[in-house]
This record gives C-alpha cells, sequence and structure tokens, in this order.
C-alpha cells in the first residue's frame, strides 16, 4: 500500500486539531497556521480540509476567530475514516472495490488477497484514532506489530 501525501496531510493536520481541543478548548486554528506548522502546501491543505468537512470530520468556523476544529471527538475518528475521505476506499483494484473484481478461474484466488490485504489494513487503520495519534500512543495491538524488528526492514 502507499500512503498519499493527501492522506498523511489530513491526519497530520487532525493530529493538530485534536491536541488543540484538549489544550485549548477547542479552539479553531486557521489554514495558514496548520499549514505552517505541518510544513504543508496552503493550496493542497485547502483541498484536504475540503474533503474533511465533506466527511464531517472538521467544522469551518467564519469570523475573526474563525479557522478549523474537529467535528467529533477525536477518538471517534480513525485512520481510515480519514483515508477514505480523502483517497477513497483502502484497497482498491485498478479503481475498483476488490469484492467487484472479476477474474478468470487461473486467477481468481488474486481476488482473495485483496479481501485479505483490505482486511489486515482495516485491522490497524480502524483500531488507531485520531486521539492516540495527538496523545502519542497506539492501542497496544497495533504496538505490538511496531515491535517486530521485521516491520522496520524494507523488503
Amino acid at each position: 500500500m502507499r500512503v498519499s501525501a493527501k492522506a498523511d496531510y489530513a491526519l497530520r493536520a487532525l493530529i493538530e486539531m485534536a491536541a488543540r481541543a484538549e489544550g485549548d478548548g477547542a479552539r479553531p486554528v486557521s489554514a495558514e497556521e496548520l499549514g505552517r506548522l505541518q510544513d504543508i502546501p496552503h493550496n493542497f491543505l485547502q483541498a484536504i480540509l475540503a474533503d474533511l468537512r465533506r466527511a464531517d470530520i472538521v467544522h469551518a468556523q467564519r469570523g475573526q476567530s474563525g479557522g478549523w476544529r474537529l467535528a467529533k471527538a477525536a477518538g471517534t475518528v480513525s485512520v481510515a475514516d480519514v483515508i477514505r475521505a480523502v483517497d477513497g476506499p483502502l484497497v482498491s483494484v485498478y479503481g475498483l472495490r476488490p469484492e467487484a473484481v472479476s477474474y478468470n478461474e487461473r486467477a481468481a484466488t488474486l481476488q482473495r488477497v485483496w479481501i485479505a490485504a483490505r482486511h489486515s489494513l482495516r485491522d490497524v487503520f480502524e483500531q488507531v484514532s485520531v486521539a492516540d495519534l495527538a496523545a502519542d500512543r497506539l492501542p497496544p495491538t497495533v504496538e505490538r506489530l511496531t515491535a517486530d524488528d521485521d516491520a522496520w526492514q524494507p523488503h
């Protein structure tokens, strides 16, 4: 799986919002400040924030003290929710969901590989919330996966 810059930037922006919600009573943060704090290009960030707003993950507040803030508790927003909001399905095969792909009988097993890969991604991405990321912690089952030395090795 390739994590897009869009998904990475979206999560980094949400971590900033979640940290602010904990410390400053959900004080909105401007897109300019989010971009500066996380080194995210402004126009790209605006498009990401629009995607997150459409998914009801963030809310825009207008006015002098306006900006962006989480639309729901950070603990209820998973990494999977964010990736789906900005990139679409976690796994797609030439634009189709794995269950919609069809192969001839010789290659039919490949569909099950895509289904299994999606399941594995869900096992991690649906367990980790924006609140976890903002608090610099991972659920124990995900943390154990990072403790395996082989997980850190490129293959």
